[in-house]
């Protein structure tokens, strides 16, 4: 006999036939059908103490394991407030889908005061998402998830928004079998858990032996490696081998290790990285947009560029492609190219490090502390921090293990902090740490309660550099006097404990990676003060 269930039963179970196993979000009085069914159905629900938590945990959980983050939240100010988690994911095409309940069906525009009620709440998510879809029966909800989940592997992953009328999630759906990833399979991806290797166009015999004649024509190629490229790592590293160097933004740091003698490290930002994209005879940028955020400004036009991108969108931003390639990276790279000669790797490897120690201050020691006690697949979720970008970004140096989780695009304080939660709710059994400073960590210092309640073994390192220094330091160089930047400071480490996590303060460089190695192994959180010199009460 069919069973009757309400609406939330069809996206809970549209969300199980994709193999979803964990959402974050909180309940609201529209979104409670939803729960409904989450505790039968083997999804295990994360309760944050924000909506924008939720959303970066998402996006953190969708970055360490590859396929998409889901979130949930209420109407109204329960989805505007993951607006900028969402945003963060569509900077750095990150796959998440967030679940919202939207105005019941005749009411949209309306302005009858409905609770929550917002003028457009669809064009507001769509103006941050990749796209925002709003069902209008519960019967679309299975075909609608599949296509979202197969849209995450066939083409650039960002966020989708997805709205159920309230009444939708209320009302009764005659519950039927909801295919699973079949039909995703057979079109031949993996699922949700391959975005950025598989699924993606296939370039033409045509173009590949295109790119293989430009590196034949080279004699100083540089390859530029995005977040986009790490379906490609593979095919990279083999060019790595033959003497091709590496350069990687931010999102791609990690695709190859960074002590190969090739490897020039996340370092794209650099004015001597700059110098050496115009010196290259041939760049070949993979997966990225190449933008401000990642450059600190623009580049000139290098000699002959070659650009792979699975957006046909990026081919000529930034940098005019004189070839471009629209497809998969992994299949674009499957050739095989002659041994270069690396006699000058050296010297640009030199000249992006003393442009990078002009930034060093404590950040490298910090790095260095770390990196010398931790696991070598250890997880780091920064911030919009210059303990993250003058620090992480370019004195840890990552083996193809490790994950930076950093805000590149759309540069938002606050995230470092529930994007580690993600990560560690994906994958408990590997060494996660959050590293930012004091003026990121209070933006969503709430979500230590989320990992306190979790009882995750986090070690929260918030370094302490006064408040806002960077901004501060532009105030100065702009002859503003600072003002608003130089922040009163909580007793953190007290705070950690009246939570119930663990508080300890650093005071040393030195015990910052004796700490944090410790706390991995604890049964709650450990948030880790350092005061950095001339920061003291």
């Amino acid at each position: 006999m069919a069973e009757t269930v309400t609406g939330g039963a069809a996206v809970v179970d549209s969300l199980v036939a994709q193999g979803v196993r964990h959402v974050f979000g909180i309940p609201g009085t529209h979104n409670l059908e939803i729960y409904r069914y989450l505790p039968s159905s083997g999804i295990r629900h994360v309760v944050t103490r924000h909506e924008q938590g939720a959303g970066y945990a998402a996006d953190g959980y969708a970055r360490v394991t590859g396929g998409a983050g889901v979130l949930i939240t209420t109407s109204g100010p329960g989805i505007t407030n993951a607006i900028t988690a969402l945003a963060t994911s569509y900077a750095d095409s990150v796959p998440t889908l967030a679940i919202s309940p939207g105005p019941p069906r005749g009411t949209v525009g309306k302005d009858i005061g409905w609770l929550h009620e917002l003028k457009n709440q669809q064009g507001a998510l769509d103006a941050v998402c990749d796209r925002s879809i709003r069902v209008e029966n519960a019967d679309e909800l299975p075909e609608v998830i599949a296509d979202i989940f197969a849209g995450f592997t066939s083409r650039r992953p960002r966020p989708v928004h997805l709205e159920v009328p309230v009444d939708v999630l209320e009302g009764e759906w005659v519950r039927r079998s909801v295919a699973g990833r079949t039909a995703v399979e057979e079109a031949g991806f993996a699922g949700p858990t391959a975005v950025g290797v598989a699924g993606f166009g296939e370039p033409t015999a045509v173009e590949v032996a295109a790119i293989e004649a430009a590196f034949a024509g080279a004699r100083r190629p540089l390859l530029v490696a995005g977040g986009g490229a790490r379906g490609a790592a593979a095919e990279i590293r083999a060019l790595a081998a033959n003497g091709v160097p590496v350069l990687t933004t931010v999102n791609g740091k990690g695709v190859v290790d960074e002590s190969d003698p090739v490897a020039l490290g996340a370092s794209i930002r650099l004015p001597a990285a700059h110098r050496v994209i115009a010196e290259a005879d041939l760049v070949v940028a993979v997966g990225t947009e190449l933008g401000d955020s990642d450059l600190w400004g623009g580049v000139a036009q290098a000699a002959k560029v070659v650009r792979i991108d699975v957006d046909p969108e990026q081919l000529h931003k930034n940098l005019r492609a004189d070839l471009a390639v629209v497809g998969d990276a992994r299949r674009a790279l499957q050739f095989t190219t002659q041994q270069f000669d690396t006699s000058h790797v050296s010297e640009w490897q030199k000249a992006i490090r003393a442009d990078a120690d002009r930034d060093a201050g404590p950040w490298a020691a910090i790095q260095d502390s770390l990196k010398a006690a931790l696991p070598a697949d250890t997880v780091i979720a920064g911030d919009s921090s210059q303990v993250t970008y003058y620090g992480t970004v370019h004195y840890w140096r990552f083996t193809t293990s490790n994950r930076l989780l950093y805000p590149t695009g759309y540069a938002t304080l606050g995230y470092g902090l529930p994007a580690a939660i993600g990560a560690k709710v994906a994958q408990p059994e590997r060494p996660v740490i959050g590293l930012f400073g004091d003026g990121a960590a209070m933006f969503t210092i709430q979500e230590l309660v989320t990992a306190t309640e979790l009882r995750l073994p986090l070690p929260i390192i918030v370094v302490n550099n006064g408040g806002y220094a960077e901004i501060r330091e532009q105030m100065v160089d702009r002859g503003i006097t600072p003002q608003a930047v130089d922040l009163y400071q909580p007793d953190l480490p007290a705070m950690a404990r009246a939570i119930g996590a663990y508080g300890v303060e650093a005071d040393s460089i030195d015990v910052l990676g004796e700490l944090a190695a410790a706390a991995l192994t604890a049964d709650r959180p450990t948030l880790i003060h350092l005061l950095l010199d001339g920061t003291a009460e």
